[in-house]
């Protein structure tokens, strides 16, 4: 038996109501069906799930080691660098640019960005604290994104809040259950007592 075939005797059972009409199989069949469409979504959320964690990780990645893609070499943290220096110092602008500006480089603002984005890679790329991190990554976004009003090439929406509301999504599939370890995250006593965690 596979996981979208149902076995003979389920496949048999039918409830009728009083007329006689066939009513929907219980609960407990129906758990134990996956349609091929079902799998395939399962699949698609998850790849998609551990896409995205690589880029918060990769840019983790980047910006201590200065490897040359976003971060040039020699600017990395671990060279001294700051991961928020150079975007926040030159490349903000909109209403909000004064604000980033001041955030620039300050040693607390550098240490909870690189912080965000190592936690919310590693969680996404695990499937662990979907929720947690599905609200600080898109926090973080929204934040980028109002970094620099308008976007360049959409008057209104850019990758920021396509990549926030792709994480939302994440969450709320529990994502992390198929090539992850949501399944076991959420069978921990702590994550039990508290389902934010989840």
């Amino acid at each position: 038996m596979t996981a979208t075939q149902l076995p003979r005797t389920a496949q048999r059972h039918t409830t009728t109501g009083r007329n006689g009409t066939p009513l929907a199989a219980p609960a407990s069949v129906l758990a134990t069906t996956e349609t091929p469409a079902r799998k395939a979504t399962r699949y698609t959320l998850a790849g998609l799930r551990i896409a995205l964690g690589w880029i918060f990780l990769w840019a983790f990645i980047d910006k201590v080691f200065g490897l040359g893609f976003a971060t040039k070499a020699g600017n990395g943290w671990i060279d001294g660098g700051s991961p928020t220096k150079g975007f926040l110092g030159n490349a903000v602008a909109g209403p909000f640019a004064d604000i980033y500006r001041n955030l620039a480089g300050a040693a607390w603002a550098d240490w909870l960005f690189m912080t965000g984005l190592a936690a919310i890679g590693t969680a996404l790329i695990l499937g662990i604290g979907m929720r947690i991190a599905a609200v600080a990554g898109g926090l973080l976004l929204v934040l980028m994104f109002t970094a620099v009003l308008p976007p360049e090439n959409n008057p209104v929406m850019d990758d920021h809040l396509i990549y926030a509301a792709v994480l939302a999504v994440l969450a709320l599939t529990g994502a992390g259950d198929t090539l992850g370890l949501g399944t076991v995250w959420a069978r921990l006593p702590i994550v039990r007592r508290l389902p934010w965690l989840r």
